[in-house]
């Protein structure tokens, strides 16, 4: 299945410096004080961490984490069945 959200949480924590217990999993990007040039970041930080590539097309998904994760699960297709291959 692979629910990526807990990855997706790890590197916004990372990227933009934020308490990972402080957000939430529906959270809306907007409310964690990511703009447009945030989400670029962002998704630039998700193909570099899960050696995938992600379409500058997917960029109008990015409004909070689950679709976030939902872009991330699709990018990594069949790469691992779900799983973390960086751990």
């Amino acid at each position: 299945m692979g629910d990526h959200r807990a990855e997706v949480v790890k590197v916004v924590s990372e990227t933009f410096r934020l308490d990972p217990a402080e957000i939430e999993s529906d959270a809306p990007l907007e409310e964690l004080g990511i703009d447009s040039k945030g989400r670029i970041k962002l998704l630039s930080a998700l193909e570099i961490y899960h050696d995938v590539r992600i379409d500058l097309d997917q960029l109008d998904r990015f409004t909070d984490i689950g679709s976030v994760a939902e872009v991330l699960t699709e990018a990594l297709g069949g790469k691992a069945d779900g799983s973390d291959e960086r751990r």
